[in-house]
């Protein structure tokens, strides 16, 4: 698989890399319902063995569960992977979730995610939040601190706004922005997508799949299906109407689109985000062994200008 360079960083990144918020399993605000630890380290030694260089979790998903889970899955492996993890989100011992950006909190949240990752470096580590938004001058200078420290090779933001870029980048530069993206998500592309590629820093996305609705896997009884701990039931408009049946229907367009290529919805929703010029990369969830062999392929094709049009055309007639 070929690699693009992460930003201003001396990291390589595969354009697919393997996405750990669905495999810290359930019993928090924002799980995916119950998972078995036994599939998820198989499906992460698949993503090795697929090609994918690179894996970004949290400290927060599954309340560390997931760094636990990516560390036993990496033991003992030769070809390992690039680790990306987040800090700025925390929790107490009744698992409620807090925000702190302060200096103190993320120190201690580093060092608790190289136990937990079983890493004496983390190769990416990323401000999960803006929030709260007082702190984000604090929370920067301290990720300039643990890089300068060699606790973290590079250090990014996610869910940060241009503007909010633009104030922390004066205490130290950023190498890269996590924000969610996806063709029903595409806000990014006004303001923060030419501010990145302006200022040479790379996007690696989240969710270019909206949280596994374009998959074309997903299905209104599926859906109605979901355990009562997975977070798109509630929190999650697009999984609601009146948007569900709007982005049942693109799925259809994104098969129309796939099959004479042989490629799923999945595959055109990643290959569709890969497209933009400043994104480096794009996070893809499994849970699964085999999930990953029918998403891989976004990795090197690239959809075509009538067939990116015709998506934008869908979108601009079928507004969210």
């Amino acid at each position: 698989m070929q690699t693009r360079q992460l930003g201003n960083s001396d990291l390589r990144i595969t354009p697919i890399g393997f996405g750990a918020w669905a495999i810290g399993g359930g019993g928090w605000d924002f799980a995916w319902g119950a998972q078995d630890d036994a599939d998820s380290i198989a499906t992460i030694r698949e993503a090795i063995d697929l090609g994918i260089n690179w894996i970004d979790t949290a400290a927060v998903y599954g309340l560390g569960h997931s760094e636990e889970v990516v560390g036993q899955a990496l033991a003992g492996v030769a070809n390992r992977p690039y680790v990306f993890t987040k800090c700025a989100r925390v929790w107490n011992e009744q698992r409620q979730l807090g925000k702190s950006l302060k200096a103190a909190s993320i120190r201690a949240e580093c060092e608790a995610s190289l136990r937990r990752l079983k890493v004496d470096v983390i190769d990416l580590y990323q401000v999960h939040w803006p929030e709260p938004i007082e702190d984000i001058g604090e929370g920067w200078q301290t990720m300039v601190k643990l890089q300068e420290a060699g606790k973290v090779r590079w250090i990014g933001v996610s869910n940060f706004s241009a503007d909010q870029m633009a104030q922390v980048a004066k205490f130290g530069p950023i190498t890269s922005l996590q924000p969610p993206y996806s063709m029903i998500r595409p806000e990014i592309e006004d303001s923060i997508l030419p501010y990145c590629l302006a200022n040479n820093i790379g996007v690696i996305a989240y969710s270019p799949m909206a949280s596994g609705l374009l998959t074309g896997a997903m299905t209104r009884e599926r859906i109605a299906a979901m355990p009562a701990d997975d977070w798109r039931r509630e929190k999650n408009k697009n999984y609601q109407e009146p948007l569900l049946t709007r982005n049942l229907e693109l799925v259809d367009l994104l098969k129309q689109i796939g099959t004479p290529h042989g490629r799923t919805a999945g595959e055109v929703a990643i290959a569709w985000v890969l497209r933009h010029p400043a994104v480096t990369g794009a996070i893809v969830g499994a849970r699964r062994p085999g999930q990953l062999k029918e998403l891989v392929g976004a990795a090197g094709w690239r959809l075509t200008p009538a067939e990116v049009a015709k998506i934008d055309a869908f979108l601009k007639s079928n507004p969210g």
